[in-house]
């Protein structure tokens, strides 16, 4: 054994442990924060990077921009933005196919400008209420949602956080390296989709057409979505002077809302029953509905719609912030039992307001005032921020909770939330001008990040979201991933190791004698497939940040351009499909569509091979290689 080989390359065989103690642990779901981090800290040790390269990434724009983009994204969700897109997106939907077609455009656009995660989030619960109320399994629906959203992020750099991590790589390897020039330059915001769009219809028409058919149809999760739904009785009162006053049920969106039923309008003492979509609201009309928690958390949003039970229920916008909602079962020992909820006095025991009354097995009816309290009647409740933890040993309740979705909406804020997202699109577009113009007048196009942050603190300062909120919003564990692999990418490529995996792909493709043309098209698919496959075992970040260096290194074996290289890094671990492993949105379907792994196997290998062939024949076109 040559000796003096391996001394001199040690760094090599030092980081290829590192990498695959950082793939062992990804597999087994250990933290990727502390992993990627950990890599790059031991790779300094080992003096294989400087220190200031372990943390390079903590300050590079692109992972700042992710950081500002989940901000933006809970603004949007704090002031009902999100809830009002997707609401109306499934409300005139009547088969399983039309509500694909209305999810496709509906998720897709929204994805290509805001993260997967809250559009996915926010499109759960309403395509749930929607199986409910048409008998369709909720697993004909959900897994494309998530595919739905991957799709759309593939279409602009802000789309998903793996195109900006791909993006600042490009950055922060251009600076370092000099000589790759233009290749490396920062992607425009609709870059991506000169491939990307292709590619999303391809996937949209797959899922409609075989997809559609390989979908799994669990027919035992519709009696699961009724049995589980526990649906209370609740009283909304319209408040003089709201907008619904003068609308007709129909116009005012209470006619079609998913998993509630409008029961009855009391109006001047008269009981107007059944309600016809065409009925005028009035002010004052105190309209009694049944359905489930998250419905009845719906009702509340709306504007100009209050629960009126009793006197104690916190109407005002700005107080109801300081409130929580909480559902209670009463006990049998109770002061409040045999009583109505009228005369209960229940707002001067608890200081908290009845809002809704839910009987298990019994539908009720009547007014709710009038109802009269039983031993396990669960009360759903607008309580005071601490009324979890001063209630939870109370003998008068068996049990105490949260609802965790129940928040007020900032909906006076909408329009200014939704009017700095387009001038959060409009900037973005305008940033990619930057460089062609004189330096001069290069302030009246700031980058990327500067823009975030602008939006962003714009956000909090026309109150679309509280600055402990937008605290709260970031996700740290994806920031600190992204920051960490900037580090470790560094250390891959410094230690010689990019260069080895580069060398022997040079050397395998060409002993197929593909030539100079196919060659570098062949070494391309192939990073593209491999990238995907670690996106698929891994994480979709980690995958990108580990191929990066291997990809730059390959298109220079090739001594072809690098750009492609790196977007089909982008693409290969954006576009996985196949685990639900592989993307986060996965993940938030896989428990409510009731899915086996298999499930996402069957549908998603053949998308991931579909999408692999298409990008591999078109990134050499939209980005030449020579």
């Amino acid at each position: 054994m040559d000796w003096t080989w391996l001394k001199d390359h040690w760094q090599m065989f030092y980081m290829l442990l590192l990498v695959g103690l950082v793939l062992y642990g990804l597999v087994r779901n250990f933290a990727p924060d502390a992993l990627i981090l950990g890599a790059a800290v031991l790779s300094g040790l080992a003096g294989i990077i400087e220190p200031h390269e372990i943390f390079r990434g903590f300050a590079n724009e692109a992972v700042l921009t992710v950081g500002v983009l989940f901000v933006i994204a809970a603004a949007l969700r704090e002031t009902g933005a999100l809830d009002i897109l997707g609401s109306r997106m499934l409300g005139k939907a009547k088969t399983e196919t039309s509500a694909l077609l209305r999810l496709g455009g509906s998720v897709m656009g929204s994805s290509a400008f805001l993260n997967n995660t809250p559009i996915v989030a926010m499109f759960l619960p309403i395509t749930l209420d929607w199986c409910r109320q048409h008998r369709i399994s909720p697993s004909r629906l959900l897994m494309p949602i998530s595919f739905f959203a991957i799709l759309g992020g593939i279409c602009t750099l802000i789309g998903t956080s793996t195109n900006l991590v791909v993006d600042g790589l490009m950055g922060e390897w251009s600076r370092l390296n000099p000589e790759h020039g233009d290749d490396l330059r920062p992607m425009t915001l609709f870059e991506l989709g000169k491939a990307g769009l292709p590619m999303a219809l391809l996937g949209v028409a797959y899922l409609l057409v075989l997809g559609q058919r390989l979908l799994p149809d669990r027919k035992d999760l519709i009696e699961q979505l009724g049995e589980n739904m526990r649906e209370y009785l609740v009283d909304m009162v319209v408040q003089p002077g709201s907008r619904l006053v003068g609308q007709r049920i129909d116009q005012a969106g209470l006619r079609h809302l998913p998993g509630l039923f409008l029961v009855e309008i009391l109006r001047d003492g008269r009981v107007i029953a059944p309600v016809e979509p065409d009925e005028v609201l009035q002010a004052n009309d105190r309209l009694t509905f049944t359905g489930a928690v998250s419905t009845i958390v719906d009702l509340e949003r709306i504007p100009g719609l209050v629960p009126a039970p009793d006197g104690g229920y916190v109407s005002t916008e700005t107080k109801r912030r300081d409130r929580r909602l909480c559902e209670a079962v009463v006990s049998n020992t109770s002061p409040v039992v045999g009583k109505t909820i009228r005369d209960s006095d229940f707002r001067a025991r608890y200081n908290a307001a009845i809002m809704a009354v839910h009987r298990g097995g019994t539908r009720l009816t009547g007014r709710i005032g009038d109802i009269v309290l039983r031993p396990g009647d669960t009360l759903l409740l607008q309580a005071g921020p601490h009324f979890v933890r001063a209630h939870r040993n109370d003998p008068d309740f068996f049990l105490v909770s949260r609802v965790d979705e129940a928040r007020p909406v900032r909906h006076n804020r909408a329009g200014i939330s939704i009017l700095l997202l387009a001038l959060l699109v409009l900037g973005f577009s305008a940033a990619t001008f930057r460089e062609h113009v004189p330096a001069a007048y290069q302030f009246l196009f700031p980058p990327e990040v500067v823009i975030a942050f602008v939006i962003g603190g714009l956000m909090v300062i026309t109150r679309c979201i509280s600055v402990s909120d937008a605290r709260q919003s970031v996700d740290w564990q994806t920031l600190i991933t992204i920051a960490a692999s900037f580090g470790l990418g560094k250390a891959i490529e410094n230690s010689g190791l990019a260069n080895l995996i580069a060398s022997g792909m040079y050397q395998g493709l060409g002993a197929l004698n593909l030539g100079p043309e196919l060659g570098p098209v062949a070494a391309l698919s192939a990073i593209y497939l491999l990238t995907l496959v670690l996106s698929e075992l891994l994480s979709n970040n980690a995958a990108a940040a580990l191929m990066f260096p291997f990809g730059i290194a390959t298109a220079a074996m090739f001594d072809v351009n690098a750009r492609p290289f790196a977007m089909a890094i982008a693409f290969g671990a954006s576009a996985a499909f196949a685990t639900p492993i592989g993307y986060q949105t996965h993940m938030m379907v896989w428990g409510p569509g009731g899915y086996k792994f298999t499930d996402f196997t069957r549908v998603g290998i053949p998308l991931d091979l579909l999408l692999w062939i298409a990008g591999s024949v078109l990134i050499p076109i939209m980005w030449p290689l020579r």
